[in-house]
């Protein structure tokens, strides 16, 4: 039997997957990974802010109790997402033009598509980030260009104008 040596993105996806097992969320677990160079800077997962007491400690979900769907009333969540905790490990220089690998599950283990929230979007974009590889439910490679993102949305506000 012939070893097939694992490829640098799905190591990095799978460091990010064994990242999210430290969630302290009821919901969905979430581990981001920031790689600059061949070098992991940062790691986060989603849960509680420190000193706060965890959902999986206290097993309960204000979002849960209320019903509200997957990507709505953020506000009603105490958590700090995967993302956000990544961006606030790492010092800003060790960030420019580095690489963030995303992988999510859901409350059963699921593969789920992990897709930073608008929010978190905003955060990698002003960390200097340059590039998203996520893993999907299907255990497809998704990778977005962040400053393509950025240049796609100008040029949407500059010819917004002329449609009005």
């Amino acid at each position: 039997m012939e070893d097939v040596r694992k490829s640098k993105g799905d190591y990095y996806l799978d460091i990010a997957d064994m990242v999210s097992k430290r969630s302290t969320c009821l919901r969905r677990h979430y581990g981001a990974v920031i790689v600059k160079n061949d070098e992991i800077v940062a790691t986060g997962y989603n849960g509680a802010p420190r000193g706060d007491t965890n959902c999986i400690d206290i097993k309960y979900c204000e979002r849960e109790a209320q019903g509200v769907a997957h990507g709505e009333r953020y506000e009603l969540c105490k958590a700090v997402h995967a993302e956000a905790n990544a961006i606030i490990s790492a010092s800003r220089s060790d960030m420019i033009d580095s690489t963030l690998y995303l992988s999510g599950t859901d409350f059963k283990d699921n593969l789920i598509d992990a897709r930073p929230c608008d929010m978190c979007m905003r955060l990698i974009k002003n960390a200097g980030i340059m590039k998203i590889i996520q893993r999907n439910a299907d255990n497809t490679i998704c990778v977005t260009d962040v400053r393509g993102l950025a240049v796609l949305n100008a040029l949407k506000d500059i010819f917004k104008d002329e449609d009005e």
